[in-house]
């Protein structure tokens, strides 16, 4: 352009720049701004091919390389079909188990079974990635034999009961799909979101709430002791789980419980059980319980307060606010 300024002087230039269609030059300053969709779609799958082959150690201790993305994905557990969908999998999962019910995409989604896969129709599925439990893995090894014989990569997630558990699980998972960063993404804002519960708890609970978790109605009444998500979650917000000298689920009686002397009943059965509370608060012999007395009996979703995955952190807030509502409840 300099030449032409020299040449032909300023007003020729002036001209020359007018002309697009002679010059090129009008044609690329007067174009619109160009779509980067297409383009960072285009990066993003770049980025994921460039992580694989990759190599992971499921929860069943096996060494796995996994070649490439998958494109197709089978779950056949709700917790693992809730974390490749936070992960951004969804469009991928094309079976999942019959107990699958979030998010409402699966209610469309083939049923491939639950603890007893439907082998058959995972195989017409041909997926490229089965996610497996560590109980599928003890209890149906020739089935998981013959989904590897017919080229399906089985990653086997093992039981989780605390939260570094499940942050273990999703790590995983993201590495095995491609998709860590997004995981590493879920993982922080549930440890942020966590840790500024503990801490509000601590600087606010002066008096900690006695509280009876109840995971199964009468007659036959369970509960959760130590190293159970609820028992994890009620320690988070300063609240002390009435059976803590129990381990894993146990079975109490209304006796046993009523000793025991709740401040708060947390029910987790609302699902499939009508008024939970009202059944609760209308058993005999109770009348004297604090819970009772005061009208402190809560059901909860009990997805989010029992199921290893993502939405975890919305059952400890949800807890925080029934138990401490004058501290937790905006």
């Amino acid at each position: 352009m300099k030449e032409i300024f020299k040449k032909w002087g300023l007003i020729t230039a002036i001209l020359l720049l007018s002309i697009g269609i002679i010059t090129g030059c009008g044609a690329e300053e007067s174009s619109a701004p160009e779509d980067t969709t297409s383009s960072t779609t285009e990066e993003k799958e770049n980025t994921t091919k460039d992580v694989f082959p990759v190599t992971i150690t499921d929860d069943a201790n096996r060494e796995i390389t996994i070649e490439k993305a998958p494109e197709s994905i089978v779950s056949i557990q709700t917790s693992n079909t809730e974390i490749a969908f936070a992960l951004g999998l969804g469009d991928k999962v094309i079976g999942v188990s019959d107990y699958c019910n979030y998010p409402a995409e699966t209610a469309n989604i083939q049923k491939v079974g639950g603890q007893d896969i439907n082998a058959e129709l995972v195989l017409s599925l041909m997926p490229d990635m089965a996610l497996v439990t560590d109980y599928h893995y003890n209890t149906h090894p020739k089935v998981l034999q013959q989904f590897e014989d017919a080229g399906i990569e089985v990653v086997v997630v093992g039981s989780a009961s605390s939260f570094e558990d499940v942050y273990k699980n999703i790590e995983m998972l993201g590495n095995a799909t491609g998709t860590s960063e997004k995981a590493e993404e879920i993982i922080v804002d549930m440890k942020e979101r966590h840790q500024a519960i503990k801490d509000k708890a601590l600087a606010s609970i002066k008096e900690k709430k006695r509280v009876w978790v109840e995971v199964s109605p009468a007659p036959d009444i369970f509960t959760t002791g130590k190293n159970t998500f609820m028992h994890e979650m009620l320690e988070s917000i300063q609240a002390t789980n009435v059976a803590e000298d129990q381990e894993g689920w146990v079975k109490l009686n209304e006796e046993e419980i009523v000793k025991l002397n709740p401040d708060v009943v947390i029910t987790t059965y609302g699902y499939y059980i009508d008024n939970p509370s009202e059944q609760v608060l209308a058993r005999e012999g109770w009348a004297e319980v604090p819970a009772v007395k005061n009208g402190e009996v809560f059901d909860v979703d009990n997805d989010t307060v029992t199921r290893p995955g993502p939405r975890l952190i919305e059952g400890v807030e949800t807890l925080a606010e029934l138990i401490y509502p004058e501290t937790f409840k905006q």
